[in-house]
């Protein structure tokens, strides 16, 4: 029988993110399929105390495979041109672990679908399994959609090489906030012979500068490489398919909780809230007015299962708070320049 799941990246950080949406996954897709998360760093206290009251929710305890794609991606990243350019010029996400979220390829469910921690889940994923009979790899957005210099890959660098031209390349930019797959793809072997091209042959150049240290972009130039069947969910030729997905971007409607395409009430996969902070979601469940997009869906997963200790008000936070956090803000990016 095939095994399925799906898995999360997290730590305690990320904790009322998190818990809504194990709570969303509960209510709107299964409360029987199991759910692994994967640790993002070792702060992991508030998150093993959480799953101690869901069954169905594990902790991946694979240190041998956290290991492999950590030594990879770090090989790989160390070898971006943008490595050797000024501290100052390196990214927030430098040095960052949201690679680890490809050890699902390694983990116990032979099918499986990601979330990443701030999304919200909106509606049952049997089309997904269902795509994922005649696909390696299954998307929801609208990454390929992207101006060129903003594309996950260097599309022009690649046409060059003679691999691939841009229409076949295009359709296949995708984001990594959400999608399926499969075990057992990017086994060591072929992990080897990539970390080669992208080495030794210097196609970590394929990978657009903007996104270096970014598991999206390096995620792109994998899935391109390994050259398997990809569908996108926004490029089904059923209309009813195409959705949008980001909460600072796109307008949907709320009824019962529950998020809709605001054009034709369409439903979504999910809700993304991407560009959001994980310390404002803090601050708006600890009850400060956080400028968060569909908020009070977000609260209503995030308490669902105790109600009592949601905020009923909120509060603006003070000039003299904004000011503080900016100024944290500014020591922050000068500590990680000189670190």
């Amino acid at each position: 029988m095939v095994s399925q799941g799906i898995y999360t990246l997290a730590n305690d950080v990320v904790y009322d993110q998190l818990v809504a949406l194990l709570n969303s996954i509960e209510v709107n897709v299964s409360s029987l399929l199991p759910v692994c998360i994967i640790p993002y760093d070792d702060r992991l206290d508030k998150v093993k105390s959480e799953i101690k009251n869901r069954p169905n929710v594990s902790l991946f305890d694979n240190q041998e495979s956290i290991n492999r794609w950590e030594n990879f991606a770090h090989k790989v990243w160390d070898a971006h041109p943008r490595n050797k350019e000024s501290k100052a010029s390196r990214p927030r996400w430098y040095k960052g672990h949201l690679h680890r979220k490809f050890v699902a390829f390694d983990g116990d469910f032979d099918r499986f679908i990601f979330y990443e921690a701030d999304n919200l889940a909106m509606k049952p994923i049997e089309a997904v399994w269902q795509k994922l009979e005649a696909y390696d790899f299954v998307f929801d957005d609208w990454e390929h959609r992207k101006p060129t210099e903003h594309a996950a890959l260097n599309i022009p660098l690649i046409e060059a090489s003679g691999c691939y031209r841009e229409e076949e390349i295009r359709p296949k930019i995708h984001d990594a906030s959400f999608f399926s797959s499969k075990k057992g793809l990017f086994p060591p072997q072929e992990l080897g012979e990539l970390e080669d091209k992208l080495i030794n042959q210097r196609e970590v150049e394929w990978i657009n500068g903007i996104g270096w240290w970014d598991d999206v972009f390096l995620y792109n130039y994998l899935t391109l490489r390994s050259e398997r069947p990809i569908y996108n969910f926004t490029q089904s030729p059923d209309a009813q398919d195409r959705t949008g997905n980001c909460a600072d971007a796109d307008p949907f409607v709320n009824i019962d909780n529950i998020l809709y395409n605001e054009q034709g009430l369409k439903p979504i996969h999910r809700i993304h809230y991407m560009n959001y902070s994980s310390a404002s979601f803090a601050r708006l469940c600890q009850g400060e007015d956080a400028k968060i997009n569909y908020k009070d869906v977000f609260l209503h997963y995030r308490f669902l299962k105790n109600p009592e200790q949601k905020p009923r008000e909120f509060i603006q936070p003070s000039s003299l708070t904004k000011a503080g956090r900016k100024l944290q803000g500014i020591m922050g990016k000068i500590k990680r320049t000189i670190s």
